[in-house]
């Protein structure tokens, strides 16, 4: 599973993800704080995940933190909060609408 498949992956069908292919076209290269900053918090936690980046996932958290009320204590809760934990590895098909 590529990079932005599955920043933009709405969900999955067993091994199929099936992906936002708008929003991929749209917002593709986008590092975790760009995507944040564009209002895109689900997106940007993946990107972070995917790039194995915990300075990223900090910056997401910040941002996230900044403009909403109920705040999130940790980046481990704002991944609970998107419900992405992990790059899953047994996705061998792609579906973009």
């Amino acid at each position: 599973m590529s990079r932005e498949d599955f920043i933009f992956t709405l969900g999955y069908e067993g091994i199929v993800a099936i992906v936002d292919g708008r929003a991929k076209r749209k917002y593709r290269g986008y590092s975790a704080p760009q995507l944040a900053e564009a209002g895109l918090f689900k997106a940007a936690v993946c990107a972070a995940l995917y790039d194995e980046d915990q300075a990223a996932l900090e910056k997401v958290l910040r941002s996230y933190n900044s403009g909403t009320e109920k705040k999130v204590a940790t980046v481990e809760e704002l991944k609970r909060v998107f419900g992405v934990t992990h790059v899953p590895k047994d996705i061998t098909k792609v579906n973009v609408f």
